[in-house]
């Protein structure tokens, strides 16, 4: 393995386990904020540590309260920063305002020590955000979020059946709605990889936003839980399509047809239309479901609510009661053409009463430490059993709105998912 491959497969998730960057950080700061030794018995160098000490404190206060602005008041984010994010949000900023007036104040080592602090309140913060949100596992999927080779359709079919699924890069045309989409991602089971495949379920998913189709198996890991069960039925396992409904990594297209670009269209028609023609797919569309998270959540649950005849099942990691990118008017004013009732009319629960649920199943997933989400869950859960819907609603434990709730849930309820499509295709 060369030095950049060692590099680019370095595990993020646990940085402890490669140097004690958290204790060096606090070292570094301690260092800044503490006098020299020879100076503990002057009232002046004592003096210098209440102004950096207040200094960081009043740096905490500042982040802390532009955090409560931007998730409680502004809801710029559509999910509240969990305390510790907070915390370390707080770190970074306290270690910043040490640097800052240690470089002032101090001598010729306190500011070279200073400025060394600078890059660790910057990589040690980052890497415990990164930790709790579980987004990037290693240094590859920072740089490259969609490493795998591009399917060819005309490539020979293997004589003998893989032990493993294939993932796949690929593009889909958006050729009725003209919608932008990046690459998408697709898992062929081994079963779709021999010769004269049997038409098999299939999967769409979605990522959240900010987002790349790709999300879904480098943070997700979702082939894993698919390996395994094609591994314990003889290969077959649903095909997944991961598509990409946002067009870019921080726009929220809502998932419908609108100026931000025909999303519903793409998905309910270009997408469908490339898999019948290029996957061995069933033409069952009962045997057809949907997954996502958060956003892509909201997604899954609107095309399920949205269009009952063509998915069958959905599992949908912590989604939103309905379509939202910074409230109602906001909303309404991006993709409904300024009309708080047509937004309103979209949320997967109205159109759960406008078109029933009978014979869907449904997993809504979301962690427990993730208290809206989670009622989220229930809400919808409760909407879908009177609406006619066979209903899961689970919490993955200790866990946040993040991926570590994705890959619990992936864990928990691939396996339900690919049995119920595959019951509904007999």
């Amino acid at each position: 393995m060369s030095a950049t491959e060692w590099l680019l497969a370095t595990q993020l998730q646990a940085p402890s386990k490669l140097v004690p960057a958290d204790t060096a950080f606090v070292v570094l700061a301690l260092v800044v904020l503490l006098p020299a030794v020879r100076s503990w018995r002057s009232p002046a160098a004592w003096r210098r540590v209440g102004v950096r000490g207040a200094v960081a404190a009043a740096a905490v206060l500042v982040v802390l309260a532009v955090c409560w602005f931007l998730t409680d008041v502004v809801d710029l984010f559509g999910v509240a920063l969990s305390p510790v994010t907070q915390m370390w949000i707080a770190f970074a900023a306290a270690g910043l305002a040490l640097a800052v007036t240690g470089i002032v104040q101090g001598g010729r080592w306190r500011r070279v020590v200073a400025a060394v602090l600078v890059p660790a309140t910057l990589v040690v913060p980052a890497l415990g955000v990164n930790v709790e949100f579980a987004k990037y596992p290693t240094l590859a999927t920072v740089v490259q979020s969609n490493p795998w080779p591009a399917y060819d359709p005309d490539a020979a079919p293997l004589d003998a059946m893989p032990a493993a699924g294939e993932v796949r890069t690929v593009d889909i045309p958006g050729t009725r709605s003209h919608f932008d989409a990046r690459p998408a991602v697709v898992w062929l089971p081994p079963a779709a990889l021999v010769r004269h495949p049997r038409p098999l379920p299939v999967v769409i998913a979605f990522s959240g936003q900010p987002g790349a189709p790709g999300d879904l198996f480098t943070a997700g890991h979702l082939a894993e839980p698919l390996d395994a069960y094609a591994r314990a039925h003889d290969g077959r396992a649903p095909i997944v399509v991961s598509v990409d409904q946002l067009s870019a990594p921080g726009r929220n297209t809502m998932c419908v047809d609108s100026r931000l670009g025909h999303v519903a269209t793409y998905v309910t028609r270009d997408v469908p239309a490339w898999i019948a023609a290029n996957l061995p797919a069933t033409s069952d569309r009962r045997a057809w479901g949907l997954t996502g998270f958060s956003q892509g959540a909201t997604c899954a649950m609107q095309f399920t609510t949205g269009h009952p005849s063509e998915f069958g099942a959905a599992l949908a990691v912590s989604s939103e009661l309905q379509p939202n990118d910074q409230g109602p008017q906001h909303s309404a004013d991006q993709a409904f053409g300024g009309s708080v009732a047509r937004w309103e009319a979209a949320a997967p629960i109205a159109q759960m009463h406008a078109n029933g649920l009978d014979g869907h199943a449904l997993w809504l997933t979301a962690g427990s430490a993730d208290r809206e989400f989670s009622a989220n869950a229930r809400k919808l859960g409760t909407a879908a059993r009177q609406a006619g819907a066979t209903v899961s609603i689970e919490t993955a434990p200790g866990s946040g709105h993040d991926w570590n709730t994705v890959r619990w849930s992936f864990r928990q309820d691939v396996g339900p998912l690919a049995d119920a499509l595959f019951t509904a295709d007999r």
